[in-house]
């Protein structure tokens, strides 16, 4: 059962970095200012911040966990809890994977239909998507990592972009600084979770790193470069706001990138939802590549006959969500459900690894 991953599948380290990002920075960048501020109002950026330390705390949880197995989650479920147990386990967290991708997926076709084809059926989306994503995830995890570098290099230009309405910009909204309750600050580090969901997609995909051991500092990297963008673009968002008018903007984001205007383009969010695009493939590749690879390694069936099931279900599934209030409701269950695997999952596996290390040690003296 051991996931030995021949060479010439493995991505390098520095990969990494990009796989991280890439997962990170997705669709809840379009509106989480919104939910955050609902709590943490202009100290919102405090909370991005203290999510950022968190989620790196997380990170180097998993790492411990991995470096320790040498293998993917699958197999350290099986070692540490046994045959059912563990298996039961890792079906949770295979499912929760295939959920995060259907999440993304329906979220950004609702983005397209509110703002660009608003008469476009859910259904062709969903199947020029199922089509796509077959196509990406047969190629191996080699391709899914090539979309992430793509993902993270060609949407930069919108970053800079989103510095634009700075030119309105109140920065004594900020003050006075951390005027909210602590328990205020982090019912806004909770909300901030989903934002950051992705990075855990590392328990299935790291036996494809070469010479995993060595490449924290990679996906540190990542998830850095993840917090510096959110922080920066929670600073821009509430600088141009005010309180009320971010608790009735649905899309924060979207809406920064409806006031810029060029010569040459009037309606640059058009733009702007199109390279989108770009930034949430990878999130969802990646979803769908770790769940497929988790019912292989799961039931040792085939991986391109799973991604077919894998997809037929998406074809099915996507389309019954087919209003704001489902997609809301989706929304704040992957996220509760993301919320509980990094904050409860990961240090429970973390704890319970080295318990069994101790007894293994002890054993062994």
């Amino acid at each position: 059962m051991h996931s030995k991953v021949k060479e010439q599948f493995q991505v390098s380290p520095p990969m990494l970095f990009f796989l991280i990002h890439a997962m990170q920075i997705g669709v809840g960048m379009l509106g989480f200012q919104r939910i955050v501020a609902k709590y943490s109002g202009y100290d919102s950026w405090i909370a991005v911040l203290i999510a950022g330390i968190i989620i790196s705390m997380l990170i180097s949880m998993v790492y411990f966990v991995l470096k320790t197995n040498h293998n993917d989650i699958i197999e350290i479920h099986r070692n540490l809890f046994g045959k059912w147990a563990g298996g039961v386990l890792s079906l949770i967290i295979i499912l929760y994977f295939y959920a995060l991708g259907i999440l993304v997926l329906r979220t950004y076709i609702e983005v397209i239909q509110v703002w660009v084809f608003e008469d476009m059926p859910t259904w062709v989306l969903t199947l020029l998507a199922g089509c796509f994503f077959y196509y990406v995830i047969q190629g191996g995890f080699r391709t899914v990592a090539g979309l992430c570098v793509a993902g993270v290099f060609i949407p930069s230009i919108l970053f800079f972009v989103l510095l634009m309405p700075l030119q309105y910009a109140d920065f004594l909204n900020f003050l006075p600084v951390w005027k909210h309750s602590l328990k205020n600050i982090f019912l806004g580090v909770r909300e901030t979770t989903l934002t950051y969901l992705g990075f855990e997609l590392l328990l299935l995909f790291y036996p494809f790193i070469k010479d995993g051991q060595r490449s924290q500092k990679w996906a540190q990297l990542g998830h850095w470069a993840s917090v510096f963008v959110y922080t920066l673009l929670m600073i821009v968002t509430l600088s141009f706001f005010s309180e009320g008018q971010l608790k009735m903007t649905i899309w924060p984001t979207l809406t920064l990138l409806k006031i810029i205007e060029f010569p040459f383009i009037e309606r640059f969010e058009y733009l702007g939802i199109s390279l989108w695009l770009i930034i949430i493939i990878p999130n969802i590749a990646t979803a769908f590549w770790g769940a497929s690879r988790g019912v292989k390694r799961l039931f040792s069936i085939k991986q391109r006959y799973v991604i077919i099931v894998l997809m037929i279900v998406m074809a099915f599934t996507v389309p019954l969500l087919d209003n704001r209030q489902a997609v809301n409701t989706l929304n704040n269950v992957i996220s509760q459900i993301g919320f509980w695997v990094i904050a409860a999952y990961i240090p429970f596996i973390c704890i319970v690894q080295y318990i069994a290390q101790k007894m293994g040690r002890k054993r062994s003296s």
